[in-house]
């Protein structure tokens, strides 16, 4: 018997209908997009054009608007750091940002302030989201840019990003928010126009590994002036060169229709479980981090008294797979940047765990679970 798979915020499993077209893309259709001179060329021409379309309904966008890179974490650091010449240009060299972003955030942003850009990080308290009041505060006449997640991947909490959008309803600064944990899944929000810059990850969608897109909405007829980050053939406007990876594009392409499609069965899917997920560990009385009232459906950050982490963790390996903070620096855990920055102090935050599913995640014991809880509490 394998342990349930409880770590989605980490990665999805693949969606059947995706699995499908990505083997067809991959053993059938495997043309390059940039062959002009064959049908293969053009097909796959095709099948990459249909693709952005599908993403840019998503978020209410255009074809044109879509860039593909290998996900978030590069389309993070092509969204930040593209702007860096016309921040120069204009002599706009501030940015702001929060406390709780990923690292793939705040990593590009410090290399900004190594190359004299300064960067406000605002904070979040217990709550878990930041002040659209605090933020007004800290904008400035050279704010270039305000990057704020929209749902954080360690608490699933939203952030307020139709409140920013409308704070800088009157300001020129660019809008970039990591969305790798919200694509698909919160639509609504991005499809807000004062959105500037997206970033789409395909494995948190239930598309492979590998993939993503920028989304870079135009102001009017104005392109984003963001330049790329390294050279080659010229593909995707010269922003990220390279042979598209079709197979995945249409992978993804087809993650984000289903992803629209299905959003309402999903989201009820995953409200069941959650609710059963409460129900059966209340009687233990977990501490639930943050606001959960902006807790998105299929996440939860709790801790139990008297536990760390790291024992709860093995003592549920035979039973779920979950994880206690960003799958992306677990090999060299350290305390959760997030949670201190919640407030929490070392010991608080070192006992928190992040369980969290999908629609996809077969049906969970959680009163065999909460009754293992139980026997290894103090």
């Amino acid at each position: 018997m394998h342990p349930i798979y409880l770590d989605c915020n980490a990665t999805t499993p693949l969606d059947p209908e995706v699995i499908d077209i990505l083997v067809y893309y991959l053993t059938k259709e495997y043309g390059n997009e940039g062959s002009r001179t064959h049908e293969f060329g053009a097909r796959a021409k095709q099948a990459v054009q249909k693709a952005r379309d599908q993403i840019a309904t998503v978020a209410a966008a255009k074809r044109e608007e879509i860039i593909f890179t290998s996900g978030a974490t590069e389309s993070n650091n092509l969204a930040i750091l593209g702007l860096r010449e016309i921040g120069k240009i204009q002599n706009k060299q501030h940015i702001i940002t929060s406390e709780i972003e990923h690292k793939a955030i705040l990593e590009p942003c410090f290399a900004l302030e190594k190359d004299g850009f300064e960067v406000t990080r605002l904070p979040v308290g217990s709550a878990g989201y930041v002040s659209p009041e605090e933020l007004e505060a800290a904008l400035r006449p050279d704010t270039l840019l305000v990057s704020i997640m929209q749902a954080n991947n360690e608490t699933g909490i939203r952030q307020p990003i139709g409140d920013i959008a409308t704070v800088l309803c009157n300001h020129e600064a660019f809008f970039h928010t990591d969305a790798a944990q919200g694509f698909g899944k919160d639509i609504e929000t991005l499809q807000n126009q004062r959105i500037d810059l997206i970033s789409v990850s395909g494995h948190k969608l239930f598309a492979p590994k590998g993939v993503g897109a920028l989304i870079t909405r135009r102001r009017g007829y104005e392109r984003i002036p963001i330049k790329g980050l390294v050279y080659g053939g010229g593909q995707e406007r010269g922003l990220r060169p390279g042979t598209l990876p079709v197979a995945l594009i249409v992978a993804l392409g087809k993650a984000s229709e289903i992803a629209l499609r299905d959003n309402f069965k999903r989201q009820l899917q995953c409200k069941k479980i959650r609710a059963s997920a409460m129900k059966s560990l209340a009687p233990l009385k977990p501490k639930l981090t943050g606001d959960q009232s902006q807790v998105m459906d299929h996440v939860l950050n709790c801790s139990f008294d008297g536990l760390d982490s790291e024992a709860l963790m093995i003592a549920l390996k035979d039973l779920i797979a979950i994880s206690n903070g960003s799958a992306c620096t677990s090999s060299s855990y350290t305390t959760s940047h997030v949670l201190k920055a919640m407030g929490m102090e070392d010991h608080e935050a070192n006992a928190c765990v992040r369980i969290s599913w999908c629609h996809i995640t077969p049906e969970v014991d959680w009163e065999l679970i909460a009754a293992r809880i139980r026997t290894i509490m103090k």
